[in-house]
């Protein structure tokens, strides 16, 4: 999968600038680049310091900066990055750009670039709804250029109605469709992909219950970097306290057996591939009370009888029919992670096990970062820790490979080897 990408971010002069911070932040994070361009209005909200700093490149403010016109700079700015993103887009700027002036650096780049242009206006809801505003709207819609938000809300200035700036991740999400259509077909089109994701819970009595820690962040990150390839994901997740992702069918489930069933039942269309990223409960109580269950008194606590919960990955795995030829599992390990992992793709014959280390000390299970071990009948690679939604996008990128080559991706056989 291609990196992210290259967005040349125009800031407008308005209030929602702050929010450019978070969205250069969130961009970097996700692996891109940010070349930033600041109006002269920008400047008195938000400073060249601050998004330089979070960019980690200079900030262009001057059209008649002599070094970079000697190298015609801002021909090359305008057409270095995969999408050009104005936020905040204020009624000024898009004014410049309905009517083709040029008279700043901010509104040159516009008027020279042939990469595509998003737009996330902000302005006061009297300015939005301004006749003006709507027609030179309708101008740059016409020309092409993407529009995001503008939401309705309540504003600085103390009105309320249309015209808040999207929110950096809502922006983020449509420059990555603005990129993605500009690169072309996606590699996982036509594919359709089930996966697991986040714990189960395995109920005691009606308010208690056995889980884990997953908090479902690396599942998310996972099914919207394959959706991002083009990828049909049928989305099973357990009670998972981080965001259900975008773009893909949601399934939710509780328990294990649940869990189970709601995959068999995905199954019944044909997948190229399954992908079981959950932390399942390896128990549950064999016979949970239906109702509460009540201290005694005796200082002793009720017996529980703990049954083995279905083995889903292992089902998946070994079926005769209907076996996805490409069926990856997860290893949640606290120590000896490869060799555990190593032992657990032969047992439940998967083709890929994608380990990590959980331990506590590694504020995996429940943070923003991981580092896995990627292991399969050839060996195992190791990948430098990085934001879960790097990790994602690297795993879906090795997903598209195995399944655009030209054979089929190999099945493990019963012994374990695939």
């Amino acid at each position: 999968m291609a990196e992210p990408g290259r967005i040349l971010l125009i800031i407008g002069g308005g209030v929602a600038a702050y929010k450019c911070l978070d969205l250069i932040r969130r961009w970097r994070e996700r692996g891109g680049t940010v070349t930033p361009v600041m109006t002269r209005a920008a400047e008195e909200f938000v400073t060249p310091l601050s998004v330089s700093a979070l960019a980690g490149e200079a900030v262009h403010r001057d059209l008649f900066d002599l070094t970079a016109e000697a190298e015609m700079g801002h021909i090359q700015l305008s057409r270095a990055s995969d999408v050009i993103v104005v936020a905040p887009a204020t009624a000024d700027l898009m004014g410049k750009m309905a009517h083709g002036l040029a008279n700043d650096l901010a509104s040159t780049l516009l008027m020279a670039t042939d990469a595509p242009v998003l737009i996330a206006p902000a302005m006061n809801v009297r300015m939005w709804e301004h006749p003006a505003t709507q027609r030179n709207l309708a101008t740059l819609q016409a020309d092409g250029v993407t529009v995001v938000g503008p939401g309705t809300g309540a504003m600085a200035c103390g009105e309320y109605g249309p015209g808040r700036m999207a929110e950096p991740l809502e922006i983020l999400e449509a420059a990555e469709a603005v990129i993605a259509a500009r690169r072309g077909p996606r590699p996982l089109s036509g594919k359709r992909i089930l996966m697991t994701s986040g714990p189960t819970h395995e109920p005691i009595d009606p308010v208690r219950y056995i889980a884990n820690r997953s908090s479902g962040a690396q599942g998310t990150a996972l099914a919207e970097a394959l959706a991002a390839l083009g990828a049909d994901v049928h989305f099973v997740t357990g009670p998972a306290t981080h965001r259900r992702p975008k773009g893909v069918t949601v399934v939710e489930v509780e328990s294990a057996r649940d869990m189970l069933a709601a995959v068999e039942a995905g199954l019944e269309t044909p997948a190229d591939a399954a992908v079981f990223a959950a932390a399942v409960a390896d128990w549950r109580t064999a016979s949970a009370a239906g109702s509460k269950m009540k201290k005694d008194g005796s200082g002793q606590p009720p017996p529980l009888t703990l049954a083995e919960n279905p083995d889903i990955l292992r089902t998946i795995s070994r079926r005769d029919a209907g076996r996805p030829p490409l069926v990856v599992g997860f290893a949640a390990e606290t120590d000896d992670v490869i060799a555990h992992a190593t032992a657990k793709r032969l047992r439940k014959g998967c083709d890929w096990i994608v380990a990590n280390d959980v331990s506590p000390a590694s504020g995996v299970m429940g943070g923003t970062e991981n580092a896995v071990t990627i292991i399969t009948a050839d060996g195992s690679e190791s990948w430098e820790r990085a934001p879960k939604d790097a990790v994602a996008r690297r795993l879906a990128a090795r997903i598209a490979a195995a399944l655009t080559e030209d054979s089929p991706a190999p099945r493990a056989a019963a012994g374990g080897a695939s």
